[in-house]
């Protein structure tokens, strides 16, 4: 690395870093050759480059070469092992990339010439206060207010049963609750594992073989349910090991003051191998004693046991049905898979559905599917998404279940949505009526109730069962309420009362106070310098945008593609 004195630059020389937006600079940061970066073919990045550096040149910004070496030394690239400045790496790289030293420190000369300049040009962008404050009264703004929720159950009298005349009614005004989706009748051929398992053989000797495999399931040692907290070293565990047989601090207070949760040391249940040198110690404790200081892989520690798990053992005999049902599922599986190739070759051969039924062990079945079917071979996605997608006079395809089951699909007809006859559905009909009618009669309760609910009314007086809720924001979430409930509130003026619909019924709330943002609250105040920043962000990039531009529209640029295709085609 050369000097215009023509001294190197020592590892002393070593800076901070900035942020260098040349392609160049960056390559030698991630590995890769500029010829490969994605923004290579778009020159207007070039262009804004080249117009930045004939700025800095106009106006005099330079910057030294002691500035230029710790920035080199600085970069990661550049690095050996020891994390210091290597010569060697630093010659090799820009071999790499086809750079002469005096090339790459000129391109990094540049760009910090042109950071100083972009720094020049936003850096005295104000920090706006006028928006922020006023989206921070926005958001922060407070209300209290009281509620209460009416159901069914508040309603003092039994409707009275419909007559044919309002079921009729409820029918027509409400088509859709009573119209079906459309129907696709499908007929379908599968064969799942289950369906054959049962007579696939499964010999002895697997079962055992299984089982061995699988011991440690069905064989566990009795085992600890642990939490350990590990401490620098020995004298900082035994004092707090101390302090708990004084009894001035608890096991979770010595948590507390590492900044730990009892979940952060929870090492769940164990084996007595599993703690190592502190097993012995570990399991000869009661539940809820501390050991310690013992060693750990983490250093020395306090172990508390929370519970003892007995050991367990499941013998071959009791675990023989669960350890056959697993052997012949696969071996189920594997069968199918043989079977496979032979009914591709049979369905191409022009078999239908029902040749595949009485020749194969594929079993055929019909269903009407719709968007709601979930039962049966319905149950399996691919099934679905075949049944939905095939077309009447389309040819059968094999496909794959979730389970390493197979089937395919004919569609025989499709039913156009359709409403349902009123005779047909009269009982549901009558069932949707009653609940519409249940709900319209717990809103007009609860209407005739609002103007009796002044600003100081309990609402014990008129039977109802108040919840308060104080100093509610619009990021707030009040349980038990509908969608746009608080955006309802926020509209609300101080001592209103509104009555609003819910699933159950209603809901009656009054706003009780309106209360500004608190001026020192501190996630307020966070969002106010986060907004704030945002804008300024915001307005220095706008800024320098124009400022780039402009200095572009007065600078006489052009890019010769011509050339910029000759180059890129010698490396192709």
């Amino acid at each position: 690395m050369t000097r215009s004195d023509g001294a190197g630059y020592g590892e002393k020389e070593r800076g901070q870093g900035i942020r260098l937006g040349d392609p160049r600079t960056r390559d030698v940061r991630d590995g890769r050759s500029w010829r490969d970066r994605p923004d290579r073919n778009r020159p207007h990045l070039g262009q804004g480059r080249r117009a930045g550096n004939s700025e800095t040149a106009r106006l005099g910004i330079s910057v030294g070469d002691e500035r230029v070496g710790e920035q080199v030394v600085s970069l990661p690239s550049f690095q050996g092992f020891d994390g210091k400045f290597s010569r060697d790496i630093y010659r090799d790289t820009l071999e790499r990339q086809g750079l002469s030293e005096s090339d790459f420190e000129a391109t990094i000369r540049r760009e910090m010439a042109r950071t100083i300049l972009q720094a020049a040009v936003v850096g005295g962008v104000p920090q706006p206060t006028i928006y922020p404050q006023a989206m921070v009264a926005f958001i922060g703004e407070r209300r209290s207010i009281t509620w209460s929720s009416l159901g069914v159950d508040s309603l003092t009298e039994s409707l009275a049963e419909p007559t044919d005349a309002d079921l009729r009614a409820y029918y027509d005004a409400n088509p859709d609750e009573f119209t079906l989706p459309e129907t696709r009748e499908i007929t379908y051929v599968w064969l799942t594992p289950e369906m054959i398992q049962d007579t696939v053989e499964v010999d002895e000797q697997a079962l055992r073989e299984l089982y061995q495999e699988r011991l440690s399931d069905f064989v566990r040692p009795e085992r600890r349910l642990v939490e350990r907290l590990v401490f620098a070293d020995d004298a900082k565990a035994a004092e707090a090991f101390a302090s708990l047989t004084a009894g001035t601090a608890t096991f979770e207070d010595l948590v507390e003051a590492r900044g730990l949760d009892l979940s952060d040391i929870d090492l769940g249940d164990v084996a007595q191998d599993d703690l190592g040198d502190a097993g012995d110690a570990v399991f000869a404790a009661q539940v809820d004693a501390v050991v310690g200081p013992l060693p750990s892989s983490l250093g020395p520690a306090l172990f508390r046991v929370n519970a003892v798990l007995e050991a367990e053992e499941t013998s071959f005999e009791d675990a023989r049905a669960d350890l056959r049902d697993e052997l012949a599922a696969a071996r189920a599986r594997r069968v199918i898979d043989d079977l496979h190739d032979g009914i591709v070759d049979l369905m191409a051969g022009g078999a239908t559905l029902e040749d595949l039924d009485a020749n194969t062990d594929l079993q055929i079945g019909k269903i009407d599917v719709t968007p709601d079917t979930s039962t049966g071979i319905a149950a399996y996605d691919s099934f679905r998404a075949a049944a939905s997608s095939v077309a009447v006079g389309d040819y059968p395809e094999l496909g794959s279940l979730e389970d390493g089951g197979i089937f395919a699909v004919r569609l025989d007809a499709i039913r156009e949505p359709a409403l349902q006859e009123f005779d047909d559905v009269r009982d549901e009909v009558a069932v949707r009526w009653r609940a519409a009618a249940e709900l319209e009669a717990v809103f007009a309760l609860a209407t005739s109730l609002k103007p009796q609910i002044l600003p100081m009314t309990g609402f014990d007086t008129l039977g109802l069962t108040a919840n308060t809720e104080s100093d509610l924001t619009r990021r707030s979430f009040v349980d038990r309420t509908p969608a746009g409930f608080l955006a309802e509130v926020f509209e609300m003026q101080a001592g209103e009362v509104r009555v609003l619909p819910s699933d159950g019924g209603a809901i009656v709330v009054r706003l009780d106070s309106i209360a500004p943002v608190l001026a020192d609250d501190p996630t307020m105040l966070a969002e106010s310098a986060a907004i704030a920043d945002r804008i300024s962000q915001g307005i220095a990039q706008d800024l320098f945008d124009v400022f780039s531009g402009q200095i572009q529209s007065s600078v006489d640029v052009s890019i010769d593609q011509n050339a910029v295709g000759a180059v890129n085609a010698q490396f192709q």
